[in-house]
């Protein structure tokens, strides 16, 4: 049975988010939202990242703005990081996780207003799917396009007001081009 004390990739994932959360916290002495001292220096502030603070980059991966930012992260890393747990080794698992996330952080970057301020796990999760989905959908013969096409509704499900599709687009479509690519790269006899 698996449990989140188990040390797995996901278990890791989840214990670092939390940890940096209550660090956050503490830091802005508010534990239902996170402070802007903390968001400002850890999160993903365009600006500063321009005038080379790059560290928010990877930094802002862990940094959520309220509570249930971070409770709904954690609820969709824990669903789509046991299945990534059952297809891919431990290294493949982090390296779909945080180029997907940079890879988000690095569209939102390069796209949106330097004012921007943005943090939280949703691209690196969004690359975990993807990577999951088309790993699944390529390594049973089946087409891809339905990769995509939940994909896609995964990503339209998730956008709405303050939230970050550019981070989201970006993970989602790092997780399904490294997704496609060890399931190509890969002979599995059934």
């Amino acid at each position: 049975m698996r449990t989140l004390l188990k040390p797995t990739p996901t278990t890791f994932l989840v214990i670092a988010n939390l940890l940096v959360y209550v660090y956050t916290s503490v830091v802005g002495g508010n534990f239902i939202e996170t402070g802007d001292r903390a968001l400002y220096q850890w999160g993903q502030f365009n600006l500063y990242v321009m005038n080379g603070w790059y560290w928010q980059l990877l930094t802002s991966i862990f940094v959520h703005v309220d509570i249930i930012h971070l409770s709904l992260n954690m609820f969709f890393l824990l669903i789509f990081g046991f299945r990534a747990e059952e297809l891919f080794s431990p290294e493949e698992y982090f390296f779909i996780y945080f180029l997907s996330g940079l890879s988000g952080n690095l569209l939102t970057l390069l796209l949106m207003h330097p004012l921007t301020r943005s943090a939280g796990a949703s691209g690196a999760i969004f690359g975990i799917f993807g990577a999951c989905v088309i790993y699944l959908r390529k390594t049973f013969g089946q087409s891809i396009v339905g990769a995509l096409l939940y994909s896609f509704l995964l990503l339209i499900m998730s956008t709405g007001s303050n939230v970050n599709n550019y981070a989201h687009f970006g993970g989602l479509a790092a997780g399904l081009i490294i997704g496609y690519g060890l399931a190509k790269s890969r002979k599995i006899v059934f």
